[in-house]
């Protein structure tokens, strides 16, 4: 008898454990998916979220050849953390005690956080882009119905400075204008899922970072730069320019060191401004006519044809006519017997008109086609503009004539620096650029120079910047000299063709001065144009302004004398 009962025991305790087994093997190995997803949906949750838009960088302290990095890059354009204060009012018991306890926070009066109050029972916003020194201050409050809203807002740490470059993110979040126009599909943060975890997992919350667009770092002297904004400053308070442009570039490669307009904006408060051309780099985005600083092209045309030598000579009567039309030097001005050299250096309009007629209009236009002044030089800069200047292609002797010395033609200031650059770099053009490289996450991407075939030989080069060196050592352009170095430019001041009707604007002009140094080992170009100066000509104005500003790069890169006082 108790045989049995030990047989019965047994076997109901072997089989509530062969149904715990069973019961287990279900749970933890057949059905072992379904729970842990059950768990995890506890633990976790998922959130869609868009990276951090890429920011950028300015790099300064570059060394003479322009490439070195030796000082730190400085924020232009970085992302910027602010939280946004709302409340549900019928969650607030009480009123008057809540909005006590918060105006020294929100700095805001109390009566006023009661008026918004009164405004919704469902939702009301108290105040934006608080600060995380205010939002702890306000959590320590544990005041009842209140919520944060986390929001990523563009600053532009550097204000003005570069501004036309940079641009500016809008109020959707796209770019536009300059840099954050061009790039804005690599700066942009790319969406993605995060999992949201909840409990201890939540201490270590996932990185997202790979969503995040990419840096951009630029070609750009944060100190050139300055000096550039500076001297366009000063310009408009000593000569009262309108408007101005300095480019800076490196001429054996394209790397653009500054690019300064005035008057400039803060992008930090490009809504407020009413006049919207503020936001266009008119180095890029606005075409004008040259004037005389076209003439060295003209130049190097006829040497390069061999129609001309540096030793040419024409008899200067201060005027030409072509078929019913004259054209007059600039005062009317009589010089003589002259060769090509002396054409430059007193910027003789009909010695120009002299060379272009020993070519044919075609060769003409092939040599502006080659010289880039009918197609856009890419530059990485948004809205780039350009002429094909189909009037001069179908235009008349007079209109090849003055074009010869740079009325009649159009181009962008970018236009005429990439074609400068061949004058000084062995014939060739290059494409100018801004940014350096571009980094996302362990990727890094360097822009390298791209330059074309020569244009025209090593001579034509060489002839055309002895006569340039000339301009300054002897010509107009000798407000520019520099002692103990050669410097190569070229004077222009031109008219301004009238916007509804044909012909120029009497009062108004254009001067500008281009240039490269030190001559015989060009490390860097500059054009300075100004826009409608209260002085006569470049050589008040434009000449000036070259000169400080090569200055101020020859002791900043301490570039060695050409020649010892």
């Amino acid at each position: 008898m108790k045989q049995w009962r030990s047989v019965f025991f047994f076997s109901v305790f072997v089989l509530l454990a062969a149904a715990l087994v069973g019961r287990l093997m279900f749970l933890q190995i057949i059905n072992h998916k379904f729970y842990q997803s059950q768990l995890l949906g506890q633990q976790m949750g998922f959130q869609e979220v868009t990276g951090n838009r890429g920011e950028i960088y300015l790099e300064d302290s570059k060394d003479s050849h322009g490439g070195t990095v030796t000082g730190q890059a400085e924020s232009l354009a970085i992302n910027e953390d602010h939280w946004t204060l709302s409340v549900v009012p019928k969650l607030v018991k009480d009123k008057s005690a809540f909005a006590t306890s918060l105006q020294t926070a929100l700095a805001l009066p109390a009566k006023d956080i009661l008026a918004l109050l009164a405004k919704s029972d469902s939702y009301v916003i108290l105040q934006k882009e608080l600060t995380a020194t205010q939002v702890d201050t306000i959590k320590k409050l544990n005041l009842d119905g209140i919520t944060f809203e986390q929001v990523s807002d563009r600053y532009y740490p550097q204000q003005q400075l570069a501004a036309n470059v940079v641009g500016f993110v809008g109020g959707d979040g796209t770019g536009q204008y300059g840099l954050e126009g061009y790039y804005n599909d690599i700066l942009k943060g790319k969406e993605g899922i995060k999992q949201q975890s909840k409990g201890l997992d939540a201490l270590n919350p996932q990185d997202v970072s790979y969503l995040n667009g990419a840096d951009l770092y630029l070609t750009l002297d944060s100190n050139i730069q300055f000096q550039a904004e500076q001297l366009l400053a000063r310009a408009q308070k000593d000569i009262r320019i309108e408007s101005g442009q300095i480019i800076v570039i490196k001429p054996d490669s394209g790397r653009i060191l500054a690019l300064a307009n005035f008057p400039s904006f803060d992008p930090n408060t490009y809504s407020k401004e009413a006049d919207l051309g503020l936001f266009q780099d008119s180095t890029t985005q606005k075409l004008f006519e040259p004037g005389s600083v076209f003439k060295p092209f003209t130049m190097a045309m006829g040497l390069n044809e061999g129609t001309i030598t540096p030793s040419t000579v024409f008899n200067d009567t201060g005027s030409v006519t072509i078929g019913h039309d004259t054209v007059y030097n600039f005062d009317h001005e009589k010089y003589g017997t002259s060769d090509m050299s002396r054409v430059l250096e007193k910027s003789i309009n009909t010695g120009a008109v002299f060379v272009e007629q020993t070519l044919s209009h075609q060769n003409f236009l092939d040599y502006i086609d080659q010289f880039g002044f009918t197609y856009k030089t890419d530059v990485d800069l948004q809205g780039e503009v350009y002429s094909r200047n189909e009037l001069l292609r179908n235009g008349s002797d007079f209109g090849f004539a003055t074009a010869s010395f740079g009325q009649g033609i159009e181009m962008t200031p970018m236009q005429l620096v990439r074609a400068f650059c061949a004058l000084a770099n062995g014939g060739r053009l290059v494409k100018p650029f801004v940014v350096d490289k571009i980094v996302e996450g362990q990727k890094v991407q360097v822009t390298k120079p791209d330059l074309s075939d020569p244009i025209v030989s090593p001579q034509v080069v060489s002839e055309v910047r002895t006569m340039l060196i000339n301009v300054v050592e002897r010509g107009f352009g000798d407000g520019a000299k520099i002692p103990g170095y050669y410097l190569a430019g070229k004077t222009g001041t031109a008219q301004v063709p009238l916007k509804n009707s044909k012909g120029y604007d009497p009062d108004k002009t254009i001067q500008s001065f281009i240039g490269f140094g030190p001559a015989l080992n060009p490390q860097f170009l500059i054009l300075v144009k100004l826009d409608n100066p209260k002085v006569a000509k470049s050589a008040l104005s434009a000449v000036p302004v070259f000169k400080k500003l090569s200055q101020y790069i020859i002791n900043y890169w301490q570039i060695p004398p050409d020649y010892t006082k």
